[in-house]
């Protein structure tokens, strides 16, 4: 399958309101994961499972809503996990988003940070999210409408509720402060 020129999808949130709609299971694996590692001075436990018809079926399934012009913002959920890429994608569009979402059986850190592997953060316009979670059900997708962006503060579950601003700026300052503290 070849983009064309008007078919591609990047990072930043595009429009204020539009529907965020996490693809793939949430399952809070945090097995060898960076939140392990970095904030809980952890490294153990096995990596996420990783089920190549999965990759391949949310893959293709992303890549034709792409393709179909319903889809222009896509981020990988990847190292750091959800929070992590909702944070990019806050920062990269210096627009804020406000992300509310239970998974059963999952505490807190583990939707949001865990490694899940499989999974993406779309947006979509309002008027195509009914669409396109019909679409993954037809195609056996896991979708979930977590939120909706707009404004200037990333908000998540009444747990992570940082503005855009510093969020950029703390990105921005932490390796000159770190050369710094390292003289």
């Amino acid at each position: 399958m070849q983009l064309g020129a008007g078919h591609i999808a990047t990072i930043p949130f595009k429009r204020e309101g539009d529907k965020i709609i996490l693809i793939g299971d949430n399952k809070g694996h945090l097995g060898a994961s960076l939140y392990l590692k970095e904030v809980l001075c952890l490294e153990e436990g096995a990596p996420p499972p990783v089920d190549l018809k999965a990759e391949k079926r949310n893959g293709e399934f992303v890549s034709a809503l792409i393709q179909g012009g319903q889809v222009d913002t896509c981020h990988d959920i990847s190292d750091g996990g959800l929070a992590i890429s909702l944070s990019e994608m806050a920062m990269s569009s210096k627009m804020g988003a406000d992300i509310m979402f239970k998974v059963k059986g999952v505490q807190n850190h583990g939707a949001l940070f865990g490694e899940d592997q499989s999974r993406f953060i779309i947006t979509v316009p309002m008027n195509l999210a009914a669409e396109v979670i019909s679409k993954a059900v037809v195609a056996n997708i896991s979708a979930l409408i977590i939120g909706d962006t707009g404004g200037d503060r990333l908000k998540i579950n009444n747990i992570i509720d940082i503005s855009v601003s510093e969020l950029n700026e703390v990105n921005q300052s932490w390796f000159p402060n770190f050369m710094r503290s390292t003289s």
